[in-house]
């Protein structure tokens, strides 16, 4: 038997150029394989993890208490896997990740400053009406000298850039007059500025400036339209304006509330399609971020229940993220607006105003002359709606105690046209309108 010389076998084999060829090609086309397979993999990255994760925890409803090859027990695997797939451990995990970028947010006012004085000119009085003959003074008196800066209040906010780009709500930071003041998780001291108000939503960004060189740790937006009731949820924020970056811990109560928030000053506002949560929300934690489990925001802490246990609102992170992405690329806060001033129509106001429908929104003027129901100029004016027009439908979505006029203009783009169903003079029909930018006045 001959020796088969194994050198001269390569060597014919990669003499032929089909074989290279058909080599090359299997080569490249196992190299895409696994690239798919990887990117597929780390996308769903956590949808894979939370899938074992709940694997590993069925084992606890039938624990089985044979001993394993390691001598330990089934039951005592399985307080160690509860320990890694754990929601405390989740929760540890996901504070540990987004705490650095939390801010607190101090309000600071010149308010004015009184002193107590006596006034020498003034006619002395006798405070017990005679019953002590010839017993009289000067009562001081209060006045004001100067004014003296203090801090009158605060919230909280969370980063969403690496160049100190802030979410916070609105009436956090209302006060034109006011001065902010950001105070990071390290403690470190910055002066803020208000880049934008939402016109639309309890909604406001403000910048602080990075460190020479450096930058800020920022969170990620999650998808608030996945949220199921029951759902895991963080919040973290300056609690009573007090307790910085306070913690705490619930679950998704509700989605799609309606509810009419007020202040101190006696605003009030109607916030929509909020998501209800038991995680304890109070004063001070406005604007600072509800999380889920992986650590991502997905939404605003924004109000509480007054007089209730554990019943907060956070607006949800969708509808914040194209002011996000507005200010990112304009410097503000753009948003489409139709241009009316109108009512919702339920059953009550469908028998009191003797109307022929208990939904959509009525086209109504505001309480004075100057509260046009219809703005001109506006693409309402310009697609022929008037008042006493009732709107029915956008873009055949029905409108009611659900569903609101104001949150599905919202989800929309400037320049998109949106088919409206109203009822005109009893005559239902379709109008085209395209939505602009909301005019700053």
């Amino acid at each position: 038997m001959q020796d088969i010389d194994i050198v001269k076998i390569i060597k014919k084999i990669f003499s032929n150029k089909n074989f290279i060829n058909t080599f090359l090609i299997s080569l490249i086309s196992i190299i895409i394989i696994l690239a798919i397979g990887l990117g597929f993999v780390w996308n769903y990255r956590a949808n894979i993890f939370d899938y074992f994760a709940k694997e590993y925890l069925q084992e606890v409803q039938n624990p089985n208490t044979a001993l394993g090859n390691d001598g330990k027990s089934t039951a005592e695997k399985i307080i160690e896997k509860q320990s890694i797939f754990s929601q405390e451990s989740f929760v540890v995990d996901a504070v540990k990740k987004t705490n650095p970028a939390v801010v607190s947010i101090i309000i600071s006012q010149n308010v004015p400053k009184y002193e107590l004085y006596t006034d020498p000119n003034q006619q002395q009085q006798d405070p017990f009406g005679g019953l002590f003959p010839g017993f009289s003074f000067n009562i001081p008196q209060y006045r004001q000298n100067g004014t003296e800066k203090k801090d009158i209040g605060g919230g909280s906010g969370f980063l969403v850039t690496s160049d100190g780009l802030i979410v916070t709500n609105k009436h956090v930071v209302n006060q034109k007059n006011a001065e902010y003041t950001v105070f990071t998780n390290d403690g470190k001291k910055h002066t803020a500025t208000v880049v934008a108000r939402d016109p639309v939503l309890d909604i406001a960004l403000i910048k602080i400036a990075p460190p020479v060189g450096g930058s800020f740790p920022f969170l990620s937006l999650g998808n608030s339209d996945s949220l199921q009731v029951g759902q895991s949820v963080i919040a973290i924020g300056n609690a009573l304006a007090e307790y910085r970056n306070t913690v705490s811990v619930g679950v998704v109560s509700g989605l799609a509330r309606s509810v009419v928030a007020g202040d101190s000053s006696g605003n009030t506002e109607l916030l929509d399609h909020v998501i209800q949560t038991d995680a304890a929300i109070n004063p001070g934690n406005s604007g600072g971020p509800l999380l889920d489990l992986s650590g991502k925001v997905i939404g605003v802490n924004v109000a509480i229940a007054q007089g209730s246990q554990n019943i907060g609102f956070a607006l949800p992170i969708n509808s914040v993220k194209s002011a996000i992405e507005s200010v990112k690329s304009t410097g503000k806060i753009v948003r489409p607006y139709l241009g009316i001033r109108y009512v919702a129509i339920n059953a009550e106001m469908k028998d009191k105003n003797n109307l022929s429908v208990d939904y959509g929104v009525l086209v109504k003027q505001g309480a004075t002359p100057s509260d046009l129901a219809v703005i001109p100029g506006s693409p309402a004016d310009k697609a022929g709606i008037v008042e006493n027009d009732i709107i029915l439908e956008v873009n055949g979505i029905k409108l009611d105690d659900k569903t609101t006029l104001a949150s599905l203009i919202r989800e929309k783009n400037i320049g998109d046209v949106v088919t409206l169903k109203i009822l005109h003079k009893g005559v239902e029909k379709n109008v085209q309108v395209t939505l602009e930018a909301t005019k700053d006045n």
